[in-house]
């Protein structure tokens, strides 16, 4: 019996339950191999794509601001609680922009929301690089924030969506593959404007987002609609469309058609579905799969904030300051070279995601940027210690953030966003993946509106001691509560945090 001999979803699903253990096994496995042997579907990668570049402005945001403020500090006078202020104000909105993105996608959709978050970004970058003093730069940077928080949730949670299990993990790391080709881009920006005057440089390089904002709001109209999500409003045949589109045969098109529905339960799928209950059922009375699948989800976003990447990227002209590097021209070029570093890792780790699995990778990320932060720490305290700057030790902090960084791109950065993605089940994505990723930008801002502080309290190297402690802790908790989910697709991953017993 096969099972495209049923086109119906709820007809496939009565004669997929008849089959014996055997017999289904074999249809089971029919897709996978046929997927296996095409490869990338080109339509599910162009959409990926297109979702992915939504993260640009993020990662733009990250590398142009970390140049941009040693302009705009001389520029607008002001103090080092304010520029701490402006850095980490887009993380806090993007909090709330993040945690509104999950109802925001049940209502209208995974793609409109694509298209606000790029649309608000938008128009964040342009008050950005016409404002006139330091209040309009920080009401463009709090509505570029709200964009940002879309579109991290929302990227993400699309591609995974539209992805086959076998190219899912390369997919859904597009976004930190994009937030990475931003932090470059906003390298390059700081290095080319550089040498314009101080009252202008800085608006070229934050105003020069809103290029990759247009071009995603129109980009994002050509793709199609999650099939998830129709699935969940009960428009069958418009999902059935979108598969055939991002897989590579009409059979295996039907079998993903097949276990959404079944995952779904077609029953309760209606037009009026809103994700109405789901914030109850998280957060009030959550069964116990949820409940782990709730704490590896924020517990993973946690730990990639709280390795202060973010603000070490931030401030990473502050840090190589620290390390003797002066000169803004020459602190500027370091940070490109920091930049290609991470763009570099970030791609390989991508293309070994569905090869190698999320845990090795995540659990060598994690322990290499333990074992890097603590050599920034030492490099850090020698330098502090010392009457002059060791070349040894300057070559130390250098090697050591651009090692923090690479094993940040290796391991948290993508698979952050996959597992984030990809462990909810399916009426519990978009709000799920929009809470942990809410507590994502929650830590992101608190670090970075405290990076400075705090260093200078206990100094870079006790700062960077003691992430390095928070990145030891996180791998144990990655070893313990993060399952493998490489080759599963999205309805079989839920049964990983199902009980043994059962």
């Amino acid at each position: 019996m096969q099972l495209n001999s049923a086109r119906d979803p709820e007809k496939r699903h009565y004669y997929y339950r008849q089959l014996p253990d055997s017999e289904r096994r074999n249809e089971e496995s029919l897709p996978m191999e046929a997927n296996r042997k095409a490869g990338f579907n080109r339509y599910a990668l162009a959409a990926a794509i297109l979702a992915s570049t939504n993260s640009i402005l993020l990662g733009y945001d990250i590398g142009v601001m970390s140049g941009a403020v040693l302009y705009i500090r001389d520029n607008l006078k002001i103090t080092s609680i304010q520029v701490e202020i402006l850095v980490g104000s887009l993380n806090v909105c993007s909090l709330i922009g993040s945690l509104a993105a999950g109802k925001t996608s049940d209502c209208i959709g995974r793609r409109y929301t694509i298209v606000l978050a790029a649309t608000t970004f938008l128009i964040g970058a342009l008050l950005m690089g016409f404002a006139s003093s330091f209040s309009l730069l920080m009401a463009g940077r709090l509505v570029a924030g709200f964009g940002v928080g879309y579109s991290l949730m929302i990227a993400p949670v699309y591609t995974a969506e539209i992805s086959p299990s076998t190219s899912r993990g390369f997919l859904s790391s597009l976004p930190e593959v994009f937030i990475n080709i931003g932090i470059l881009l906003g390298y390059i920006s700081n290095y080319a404007f550089s040498n314009l005057p101080e009252n202008i440089n800085w608006r070229f390089m934050l105003g020069l987002a809103a290029l990759p904002a247009i071009a995603v709001a129109l980009g994002v109209m050509v793709m199609p609609e999650s099939p998830r999500w129709l699935i969940m409003k009960g428009r069958f045949a418009e999902a059935k469309q979108a598969l055939i589109k991002t897989s590579n045969s009409e059979e295996e098109a039907e079998f993903r058609l097949t276990e959404m529905t079944k995952s779904a339960e077609p029953s309760s799928c209606s037009n009026n579905w809103r994700g109405q209950g789901v914030w109850k059922e998280l957060l009030l009375r959550p069964s116990r799969p949820l409940r782990r699948i709730l704490i590896a989800a924020i517990g993973v976003n946690f730990f990639m904030q709280a390795s202060g990447n973010d603000a070490v990227v931030y401030y990473s002209p502050e840090v190589f300051r620290e390390a003797g590097i002066s000169g803004k021209k020459q602190l500027v070029g370091v940070t490109v070279i920091m930049g290609i570093a991470k763009t570099s890792c970030v791609l390989l780790s991508a293309l070994c995601l569905d090869r190698l699995g999320r845990r090795p990778l995540l659990l060598l990320g994690s322990s290499g940027m333990a074992l890097s932060l603590a050599l920034l720490g030492v490099g850090s305290k020698c330098l502090e210690q010392s009457n002059g700057n060791p070349e040894w030790a300057v070559a130390l902090c250098v090697v050591a953030v651009c090692a923090d960084v690479s094993f940040f791109s290796i391991g948290l950065g993508p698979v952050t966003w996959v597992y984030s993605s990809e462990i909810f089940p399916t009426r519990f994505r978009a709000q799920g993946s929009s809470l942990a990723i809410s507590v994502n930008r929650l830590v992101s801002g608190t670090v970075a509106m405290t990076f400075l502080s705090i260093s200078r309290g206990i100094t870079f190297g006790g700062m960077f001691f003691g992430l390095a402690g928070i990145m030891a802790v996180g791998t144990i908790f990655f070893y313990f509560f993060l399952p493998e989910t490489k080759g599963k697709s999205l309805e079989e991953i839920r049964v990983l945090f199902e009980d043994n017993t059962n």
